[in-house]
């Protein structure tokens, strides 16, 4: 009898575990119809349809350019960007973080949220791009309390690129 025990623990151990990651796929896939029509619906609402851009097919971040920026500066995942930023809730349009006007961060491209890495290079150095960002490119499931957003939470950028450093 011990012998066939330790392949059934086995078993049922790679079962359980094929279950809960589907069921967070199934739970990925939900939320991210969700954040679609919150950031479809705020597009329409706010008449920003013919100015909001999708990054591309695979992803739910739409950018929209307000000053492009000069420059032929190609973007990489090693890339050094310094940026000043304001983060808002797409929802609520609540600031959760904002950088000063003396103080701008630089950040390895590879290193920021997906939205980021996929909305910054639509700009050159001096550019102006505002980001909306769907929970799934941004935070994900996982709350931030250090800066007050909440999980899934559905993001609206406003970046100015002030350096892009290869």
């Amino acid at each position: 009898m011990n012998k066939w025990l330790l392949p059934i623990l086995f078993i049922c151990c790679g079962v359980s575990g094929c279950i809960k990651s589907n069921s967070d796929l199934q739970k990925a896939k939900v939320q991210a119809v969700i954040d679609d029509k919150i950031i479809a619906n705020y597009i329409a609402a706010n008449n920003l349809t013919g100015t909001a851009l999708k990054v591309n097919d695979t992803t739910g971040v739409y950018y929209i350019i307000e000053q492009p920026g000069v420059g032929n500066d190609l973007f990489s995942s090693s890339t050094l960007v310094t940026l000043g930023y304001t983060g808002k809730l797409l929802t609520t349009q609540k600031v959760f973080i904002a950088t000063g006007t003396t103080y701008h961060p630089a950040f390895q491209l590879g290193q920021v949220i997906v939205g980021w890495q996929l909305g910054i290079p639509k700009i050159k150095k001096g550019g102006i791009v505002r980001l909306l960002i769907p929970s799934r490119d941004a935070y994900g499931a996982y709350a931030q309390p250090q800066i007050g957003l909440p999980a899934n939470a559905v993001l609206d950028f406003e970046i100015q690129l002030y350096n892009i450093q290869n």
